[in-house]
């Protein structure tokens, strides 16, 4: 999946797509992340186990994607490096855009 492709589910509030999991290639060990979004939440973007112990919220997709919290580095910024794993806790490989509609 490309950059702009995941980041405009989250940009649009898609349903189904809390529970987003990937990881980093040159991590070691293969350490598993998280995003996603909550959408009655105040601050509903977040990230999981990032440099920041507890995880991080953010009020847009942008700045959760832009946030250097990944040794010093944004998702945006690491993204040759990013496997997703999976899309709202779906498989990547069962995962289709189907799965995530606008969530009105």
């Amino acid at each position: 999946m490309e950059y702009e492709a995941l980041y405009k589910l989250f940009d649009e509030k898609r349903a189904n797509i809390n529970d987003t999991s990937f990881r980093f290639r040159s991590d070691p060990g293969g350490v598993e992340r998280f995003m996603g979004f909550q959408p009655r939440n105040g601050l509903p973007y977040w990230l999981g186990y990032c440099d920041v112990e507890g995880g991080c919220n953010f009020k847009t997709a942008a700045e959760m994607f832009e946030a250097p919290v990944f040794g010093g580095r944004s998702v945006k910024d690491r993204w040759d490096e990013v496997e997703l794993i999976t899309i709202g806790a779906i498989d990547i490989d069962e995962w289709s855009p189907d799965l995530c509609p606008p969530d009105n």
